[in-house]
């Protein structure tokens, strides 16, 4: 692997000495790095463990320690030569702080185990486990060959009818439909050798479809009594900390989501690695609370209507819910998995990522950037990727270059590590395409759930769009779907041959946690930079319907009332009342095409308009609808509008309780409306009856 250790002192400032053997002959001078109290980076992730033990090892050793890989992300490719920058790039983030720490969630398992499955299938399965687990088992067939007729453990039948729950909390209800009592059955197989239809098999469990009530088996088990046809079902129920899943997934009718709460597993009777993470699973366990909520800004609901959902459609895990009575959405944290789709699809930024938030992704990205620029990088590739089998791809696409059977990472992509690969969004997407980025490339493997692939492809869509319509031509953003280091090669080479339009001068902003506010700053530089001239780009470019959390609001003047019922349903503040006049007033960044003005409408007279308003006015109030004020009759007070009062007319002028002075009353305030009934002599008092 070339490495010039001048040429990178140089772009990260400082003098570098260049060890080829640090992990073994020469670890004393690592010795020595750790005992100065300096950060102290490492720019090799294979020897970790050595290094990290040698560190605990070494007297006085004081200084933090960091891992980088340089070799499979870079300096192990075809152009390995040309990869300087990018290495200096790496080194450099590597020198960034870790994210503050985030409140964590706690999940506590004492070891009870239920096995749901054939029995016998469940018996192998919990003679494996029965020594560090408590295990029970629930019946779902007999399997090929039977149960044991040893009485091991304790064994559940009947009807599932709910399992809920995760790691420590699993919540199991069934109903106990079937006629034999398993605590009371022997396994004698009286009953199953006495059954002329054959209906009863070794999970002792009676096919009642099967049985022609013939009863032989209520004779055969008088002593025990175990068999009573007689039974009403009943419903039970029963706590586990854990769950393991013996049945096919297609007929499990429990947890179906992509994303399956910790603590359950399935189980094809030969992953062994499935049994050995169950039997670790006894104490108690943290993760990070992965997002923050702010329900004040949420775009779900507003007067029971519900305008956004996107985070509720895209969560595998089914962790969000709506709460439509609270007008608002819950996240569970306890089956959150921490992917962070529902943030990237969210429009207003009320769903956001706290582990690590967007403020440190940017903060990376940006030193990444410019650092490379600064090394004399061109055409610069962000190739973001998954920690778990994403990194583990572009780690073998390294090894597979070393080996000279692959090109390997070229020398203008610079892998990303994130816990998930749709964490990150629009607002940090356009902010890297500001900082320099000449393509962000997202990279999926067969972990991602179809809905994640389709959240961030329409988010992209709606990034392309703007980004061609401002005048950078190219392709800026891409999905790449790989599941093999040959289809991660073949796709990379094909960047080669694409070449985008970018900011003539880098942005220098930083990304901020709230995404509206980091939006904005990227689109302000993207426009203030854009290739094309103020005068020949378009003033508003369209953006793709659904997903675009962008746009303006068409009102039909002859239907809208200006009963500002919309105003009230924004949650965003972008539609907006004017206290002195019967206005209707819009500012265009806050819009976010969530529906809910629309869908609150009573006269149908709001249509979304996606687009990206590309002048100065979309931050500015603008007027979209007004009309007279409508002045009381009496006291000529103006309390409505002349549009509102005079349909109030149209629609009421014919009711018998709305003729003569009632009508009248309708054309006055409320505090006339008040003195008119009560000095009327026409009216009934209450003192009158």
């Amino acid at each position: 692997m070339p490495l010039n250790a001048k040429a990178l002192g140089q772009a990260l400032r400082e003098d570098l000495t260049l060890h080829s053997t640090l992990c073994r002959r020469e670890a004393g001078a690592f010795q020595q790095a750790v005992k100065t109290g300096d950060e102290v980076v490492v720019a090799c992730t294979q020897e970790q463990r050595l290094f990290a033990e040698l560190g605990e090892q070494t007297v006085g050793a004081t200084s933090p320690i960091r891992f980088v890989n340089i070799r499979e992300t870079g300096g192990w490719s075809r152009d390995a030569a040309k990869a300087g920058p990018k290495i200096a790039a790496l080194l450099a983030a590597a020198h960034l702080p870790d994210p503050d720490p985030v409140p964590t969630v706690t999940f506590r398992s004492a070891g009870r185990l239920l096995i749901i499955g054939p029995l016998d299938a469940a018996e192998r399965a919990a003679a494996l486990l029965s020594d560090v687990l408590d295990v029970t088992l629930f019946a779902q067939g007999p399997g090929s060959a039977g149960g044991a007729q040893a009485r091991q453990f304790p064994v559940l039948g009947g009807r599932i009818t709910a399992l809920s729950g995760w790691l420590g909390a699993f919540d199991l209800t069934w109903e106990a439909n079937n006629p034999i009592d398993l605590d009371l059955c022997t396994r004698c197989n009286a009953c199953v050798a006495a059954c002329p239809e054959n209906a009863i098999g070794l999970d002792y469990q009676i096919d009642l479809n099967a049985c022609q009530s013939h009863r032989a088996c209520v004779k055969a088990c008088q002593v025990a009594g175990a068999i009573d046809f007689g039974r009403d079902p009943a419903a039970q129920s029963e706590s586990f900390d854990l769950v393991l899943d013996l049945r096919p997934a297609a007929s499990t009718p429990t947890f179906n989501q992509h994303a399956l709460p910790q603590g359950y597993f399935r189980w094809n009777g030969q992953d062994l690695p499935t049994l050995l993470k169950l039997r670790d699973l006894v104490g108690e366990f943290e993760k990070p609370k992965f997002f923050n909520y702010k329900p004040g800004i949420c775009a779900h609901s507003r007067n029971m209507t519900v305008g956004c959902n996107a985070c509720v459609d895209i969560c595998s895990a089914e962790a969000i819910t709506s709460e439509r009575k609270q007008q608002q959405i819950r996240v569970n944290p306890n089956l959150c998995v921490g992917c962070g789709a529902c943030t990237t699809v969210c429009p207003t930024g009320a769903l956001t990522y706290a582990y690590p938030p967007a403020s440190h992704q940017g903060a990376k990205l940006r030193t990444l950037l410019s650092t490379y620029a600064a090394a004399g990088g061109k055409d610069a590739v962000l190739l973001l990727h998954s920690q778990d089998k994403g990194r583990a791809l572009v780690e073998e696409l390294g090894r597979a270059a070393m080996l000279k059977v692959a090109q390997g990472v070229p020398a203008n992509v610079i892998p990303v590590s994130l816990w998930h690969a749709a964490s990150l969004g629009l607002d940090v997407w356009l902010s890297a395409v500001a900082f320099g980025a000449s393509q962000i490339v997202v990279l999926t493997t067969d972990e991602e759930a179809p809905q994640y692939l389709e959240g961030l492809q329409a988010q992209m869509d709606v990034a392309q769009t703007l980004l061609n319509g401002l005048g950078y031509t190219g392709s800026h953003l891409q999905l790449l779907r790989a599941r093999t280091p040959t289809d991660l090669d073949a796709s990379l080479q094909a960047l080669r041959a694409t070449r985008q339009k970018t900011p003539a001068v880098a942005a220098r902003f930083a990304v901020a946690q709230e995404k509206r506010t980091t939006l904005d700053l990227a689109l302000d530089h993207l426009i203030e930079h854009a290739p094309l001239a103020a005068d020949a780009r378009p003033d508003a470019i369209a953006l793709p319907a659904g997903a675009s959390p962008l746009g303006s609001v068409q009102v039909d003047k002859d239907k809208c009332t200006l009963c500002l019922s919309c105003v009230s349903a924004c949650p965003a503040s972008a539609l907006q009342d004017n206290p002195e006049l019967p206005q209707l007033r819009f500012i265009e960044k806050n819009c976010v095409q969530c529906g809910l003005c629309v869908s609150t409408c009573p006269e149908d007279a709001l249509q979304l308009v996606p687009r990206l308003l590309a002048t100065p006015e979309r931050k500015s109030a603008r007027v979209l609808n007004q009309t007279q004020p409508y002045v009381c009759v009496r006291c000529g007070k103006p309390f409505g509008t002349l549009k509102a009062i005079e349909a109030m007319l149209g629609k009421l002028g014919g009711h018998a309780m709305f003729q003569g002075a009632a009508l009248e009353r309708l054309k006055m305030c409320g505090d006339c409306r008040v003195i008119d009934i009560y000095s009327s002599d026409n009216e009934i008092r209450i003192t009158d009856l």
